[in-house]
């Protein structure tokens, strides 16, 4: 499949880019070369080939899910405008 410079404005003008006249032609090339990677990738044999879906085929490592206070709190209450002990002091809000 190769791209004209009718197409390559009608897909600007459909991703509302902005192309200047000056700047089809150059785009024409570049986008063409991309869709010719794409016909020889499509060349490629993958029968028998499993899809993946990252990769790396491996499980993540679980650990606990224990509540912390993070093991540093007068680094987390530095910019705080107020506080009280080791708790952000904030407005009541409710009645």
């Amino acid at each position: 499949m190769s791209l004209d410079h009718a197409t390559i404005r009608r897909i600007a003008s459909l991703a509302r880019i902005r192309v200047e006249e000056h700047e089809v032609d150059n785009l024409c090339q570049e986008l063409n070369g991309i869709l010719g990677w794409i016909e020889q990738l499509n060349e490629v044999d993958v029968s028998g080939v499993e899809p993946l879906t990252g990769a790396a085929n491996m499980a993540m490592a679980m650990r606990d899910d224990v509540v912390t206070d993070g093991f540093y709190p007068e680094k987390i209450l530095t910019n705080a405008p107020e506080r009280i002990g080791d708790f952000f002091a904030v407005p009541k809000v409710v009645e």
